[in-house]
């Protein structure tokens, strides 16, 4: 009887340097502390990356010396948006990014004051 696994049990494989890194080592393993980010929340470089850095926070503030979204921060790192806000929360914390909320939606005006307004330009 053979097996197919050229590694058995008791002779782990080797170290692979292809192996994707889990994301839980990239942001330190905190996930709960992550303010709330909206998609197109614009992300702005307020200081310089150091050399001492985590390389995908260095690359945010490479990347944002002009306002990105965070989804463009996502794309661009290709990292999930969760990763993403985690370390965009460690940078806010450090005053190292500016986080700039998107502007609100206009709510629409009330139907009497488009009324009024309609009435008045018919009235011209």
């Amino acid at each position: 009887m053979t097996s197919d696994n050229p590694h058995p049990p008791d002779n782990p494989r080797p170290w692979d340097e292809g192996t994707p890194v889990p994301l839980y080592v990239i942001t330190g393993g905190e996930g709960s502390s992550a303010k709330t980010f909206d998609l197109v929340t614009l992300i702005a470089t307020r200081s310089a990356p150091e050399p001492s850095m985590q390389p995908e926070q260095a690359a945010i503030l490479s990347m944002c010396e002009y306002p990105l979204s965070v989804a463009e921060v996502s794309a661009y790192l290709s990292l999930p948006f969760s990763v993403v806000t985690v370390l965009l929360s460690q940078l806010v914390d450090d005053e190292r990014v500016e986080a700039i909320a998107p502007v609100p939606v206009a709510a629409f005006p009330d139907r009497g004051l488009l009324e009024a307004v309609i009435h008045g330009l018919r009235r011209l």
